[in-house]
């Protein structure tokens, strides 16, 4: 009985893990698909996750677009200044590069933010690659359909929901 008893609780845990989880990003423009990296960066991929359970997205735009390089979103106050009220640590790692479909978290200049942590809900999404950005921001998951989607919006578009699978 107590053996059967941990392997519940191990096999409930290992479900929590959530490795193979994709956040459903629904937009004005459509559904922006993002596997989530947590072999990588498992404290932010657990927050964003975490965020988006609660609805802290919902209706929140996009509020810094480049073009066929970068969208941005995740800030409360829609003006790249607002988050959740906390930072995360920094979860960078060498081998993971911004090229296009890249999903990684905000953050404020080194002159501000030395520990170079992360805004707690800002993200962004590359359309094309950014090598200037590689090492320096923690990237936390990657685009597996839409990205044409992302393509397509403009400062102001919302995500109306967030849904995992």
């Amino acid at each position: 009985m107590r053996f059967l008893r941990v392997f519940v609780i191990a096999l409930s845990l290992l479900s929590c893990r959530g490795e193979d989880t994709i956040a459903e990003l629904n937009t004005e423009k459509g559904i922006i698909a993002v596997k989530m990296y947590h072999e990588y960066a498992p404290e932010t991929a657990r927050n964003f996750l975490t965020l988006s359970k609660k609805g802290f997205y919902d209706g929140l735009t996009f509020h810094r677009v480049v073009k066929n390089v970068i969208v941005q979103g995740g800030d409360p106050r829609g003006n790249g200044s607002g988050g959740p009220g906390y930072t995360l640590p920094p979860e960078i790692h060498p081998e993971l590069k911004h090229v296009p479909g890249t999903v990684a978290m905000a953050r404020m200049d080194d002159s501000v933010n030395p520990d170079r942590r992360s805004n707690g809900s800002q993200f962004y999404i590359c359309l094309s690659s950014a090598p200037r950005l590689d090492g320096e921001y923690t990237i936390f998951g990657y685009v597996t359909e839409g990205l044409d989607v992302a393509g397509r919006i403009s400062p102001g578009d919302k995500i109306m929901s967030v849904r995992l699978k």
